[in-house]
C-alpha cells in the first residue's frame, strides 16, 4: 500500500486529467481515476472512475462499502459514464481492494488529490 504513488493534481478541475487522456488514442490508456473531493469541513468523498462496462458497478459498491465501513452511491455522469461514490478519504484502500480484487491492475491506477 505505501508503494502507490499519490498524485496531486495542478489544475482545479478534478476530472481535467480524465478527460485530456479520454481525447488522446482511445483505448490506449485506460486508467481508473481515484480522487477526492472536498465537502464541507472535514468531510471528504471519494469517486473511482474509469472501470470497465463489463463489471457491476453496484456489486462493486456492495463490496467496498461492506469492506470499508462507509456508505456509497453510484452516480451516472453525461461525459464520464457511471462514477462511484463513498464517503470519506478511502483513496489507498480502495486502490488495494481493485488490485487484490483483480479488478484491476496496480500500473492501471491513478490516485489523485491533495
Amino acid at each position: 500500500m505505501s508503494d502507490l504513488d499519490v498524485q496531486i493534481p495542478t489544475a482545479f478541475d478534478p476530472f481535467a486529467e480524465a478527460n485530456a487522456d479520454d481525447s488522446g488514442a482511445a483505448g490506449s490508456k485506460e486508467y481508473v481515476h481515484v480522487r477526492i473531493q472536498q465537502r464541507n469541513g472535514r468531510k471528504s468523498l471519494t469517486t473511482v472512475q474509469g472501470l470497465k462496462k463489463e463489471f457491476s458497478y453496484n456489486k462493486i459498491l456492495k463490496d467496498l462499502k461492506k469492506e470499508f465501513c462507509c456508505n456509497g452511491t453510484v452516480v451516472q455522469d453525461p461525459e464520464l459514464g457511471q462514477v462511484i461514490q463513498l464517503q470519506g478519504d478511502q483513496r489507498k484502500n480502495v486502490s488495494s481492494f481493485l488490485v487484490q480484487a483483480g479488478i484491476v491492475k496496480k500500473e492501471h491506477i491513478k490516485i489523485h488529490g491533495f
